[in-house]
């Protein structure tokens, strides 16, 4: 307790210039904790609307060079009766225009089963999702998310009210079944120029609207524990059996390549991190250079002290624990900022908090530990001094 009570007080002797030592760590600890729970915090929003986006499972395509082959009912049934698999359901693309206050905005419909919120993430906020009733009858109904709904509409409900949506080659009336939830919105908000707007439909619809009795894709479920890529090649492996073809289908692991991209997210963040580590270690510098002023304008008390009986160890235990409690201090004022700051950014963009708790620790770790390390040369000189010689100084 004396040796922290004699370090705060002569920290005290010089404010301003603790007080910017302490302001370099505190900056250094605070971005090391903002770019750890801005990305992780990132990739959870990013897992969150890929995951929205049917990015989480197996899908099965035809091949480019397969153009006498498409997938169709049998092959669906086939699917679903295959031991690994829970859910599968058909889907179709095309491409479309939706009305949105007197322009035509680009979307892409989406055509569906009515088992396919069990395998994308589709979330009601208001209304209901599709029924066997709808895609049996084919009809004009649509789900549609909360951003184009504010866009139309300027509120969230907007179930029973009308879209025209070009369907095939002609437009077509959509009452609004739902309003749906997807993900954070987050990829939209940030490139919403080259994302277009998705709307849920019946498959039978778009079926009924292009002529086509087949599927674009067929999107499948695995049950737990079972290893995607395997379950994969034995989708194709019974396709392909059963078409009398070798190479005519194809499986994609598509929760593998989001693994992938966060992964490299992962990566990111780590490297972001490490230039942030680089200003700790500039401010354990700032700290060695400060004890060693302090040593040099102390060298007439360092000599007085061991006059009088300090060891040693005693005058580098005093020196240490200065620069051990102002890289402390800073520490502790970087990590209250970097969380406050985080906590801030999340309510402001809307998105969960998510805390890298072994970034921010090792952060934490490194600035006390440069401190420490970099504050053992000035108190080793200070301990090496002898009286004598620190009496004659000025």
């Amino acid at each position: 307790m004396d040796f922290a009570k004699s370090a705060f007080r002569n920290l005290g002797r010089k404010r301003g210039r603790t007080a910017l030592t302490v302001l370099g760590i505190a900056i250094g600890v605070a971005s090391v904790v903002l770019v750890a729970n801005i990305s992780q915090s990132g990739i959870g929003a990013v897992t969150n609307e890929l995951e929205s986006l049917g990015l989480s499972g197996l899908t099965v395509s035809t091949s480019q060079n397969a153009e006498a082959v498409s997938l169709n009912e049998n092959d669906l049934s086939l699917i679903r009766k295959l031991g690994p698999v829970e859910q599968a359901a058909p889907v179709l693309m095309a491409s479309s225009q939706v009305a949105v206050r007197g322009a035509d905005q680009q979307a892409v419909l989406w055509g569906i089963d009515s088992n396919a919120g069990e395998i994308i993430s589709l979330k009601p906020l208001y209304g209901r999702l599709l029924d066997k009733k709808d895609v049996l009858t084919g009809a004009n109904v649509c789900l549609v998310d909360e951003n184009l709904a504010k866009k139309i509409y300027f509120r969230s409900n907007i179930v029973g009210k009308k879209l025209s949506l070009l369907c095939g080659n002609s437009r077509q009336e959509f009452t609004v079944a739902g309003v749906i939830k997807t993900g954070t919105g987050l990829l939209q908000n940030l490139i919403g120029d080259y994302i277009p707007t998705f709307i849920y439909v019946p498959y039978t619809t778009i079926q009924a609207a292009t002529q086509r009795s087949d599927y674009d894709q067929i999107a499948v479920r695995i049950r737990s524990g079972g290893n995607a890529e395997n379950i994969g090649r034995l989708i194709v492996n019974r396709l392909n059996a059963v078409n009398g073809t070798s190479d005519a289908f194809l499986s994609n692991n598509l929760a593998k390549q989001k693994d992938g991209l966060l992964h490299v997210l992962d990566l990111v963040t780590l490297i972001l991190s490490a230039v942030g580590a680089v200003s700790l270690l500039v401010s354990g510098l700032s700290i060695m250079t400060v004890m060693l002023v302090s040593v040099h304008e102390r060298t007439r008390e360092i000599g007085i002290k061991k006059a009088l009986g300090a060891t040693r160890g005693a005058i580098m235990t005093e020196f240490l624990c200065e620069a051990v409690m102002i890289s402390l201090i800073g520490c502790a004022i970087g990590l209250a900022v970097g969380f406050l700051v985080s906590v801030l950014g999340a309510q402001y963009f809307h998105t969960a908090l998510t805390v890298r708790s072994d970034i921010v620790l090792m952060a934490a770790g490194f600035a006390v530990l440069s401190g420490t390390v970099f504050g053992v040369y000035p108190a080793s000189q200070a301990a090496r001094m002898k009286p004598v010689d620190a009496l004659r100084q000025e």
